[in-house]
């Protein structure tokens, strides 16, 4: 089917002639332009340039843009360091969204990515894998387990957006404090949160997985 995702495609290699490429050099260089210019550089063209060869060449390897994308974002799930649980549930899954901002950061288009074109390939399989292992001996249902797979990683990739944009969070600081100066939002002028003291994500994930699954 067309729609299926690319590794249930054979790879192509053009009829009558060896393959010059390999998908994971293509995707290498996809994400090298990504890293580099941003996810709207990530054209075929601008990938091919970056392997030296023509925008047409690619096609014998990748149907569609689409394409492309899913093995960027599948790529680089293969930095996660997955070694075997531990015995403690929670610190193996808070330690798994910790090391999912760490690549968000080497990889700033990764998280729009994630939020807007989930996709699970290869190595996308071998992380849910091992958060499915670190609950082997959970109570929970697998309906809760999968509800907090996908909150744990909707989360950490919309922290690591934020992060990514620290003038769009400053503007709309401003514009908070605009309105609530205005006096008609008396909840909102009264809040004064305190400043963080050091990393919030590790409690905020530790409370969010201790309160699904608990």
């Amino acid at each position: 089917m067309e729609s299926d995702l690319i590794w249930m495609r054979p790879s192509k290699s053009g009829i009558g002639r060896p393959a010059g490429r390999t998908r994971a050099e293509i995707t290498e260089a996809a994400v090298r332009v990504a890293d580099r210019d941003g996810l709207d550089g990530v054209s075929m063209r601008n990938v091919a340039a970056e392997l030296g060869t023509g925008a047409g060449s690619l096609y014998r390897y990748v149907d569609n843009h689409g394409d492309l994308l899913d093995l960027m974002a599948d790529h680089v799930s293969s930095e996660y360091d997955l070694g075997e649980p531990s015995g403690d549930w929670l610190a193996d899954l808070v330690d798994l969204g910790l090391q999912a901002r760490e690549i968000y950061r080497r990889h700033p288009w990764l998280a729009e990515l994630t939020l807007t074109r989930p996709v699970v390939g290869p190595n996308g399989i071998d992380v849910s894998e091992h958060f499915f292992a670190a609950l082997a001996d959970h109570p929970a249902t697998d309906a809760e387990k999968l509800v907090a797979l996908g909150i744990l990683n909707a989360v950490v990739a919309a922290t690591a957006r934020a992060e990514a944009s620290p003038v769009d969070t400053l503007r709309s600081a401003r514009y908070v404090a605009h309105v609530a100066a205005q006096g008609d939002h008396p909840h909102l002028a009264a809040l004064h949160p305190a400043p963080a003291d050091g990393d919030p994500l590790p409690e905020a994930l530790h409370r969010i997985l201790t309160g699904l699954l608990s």
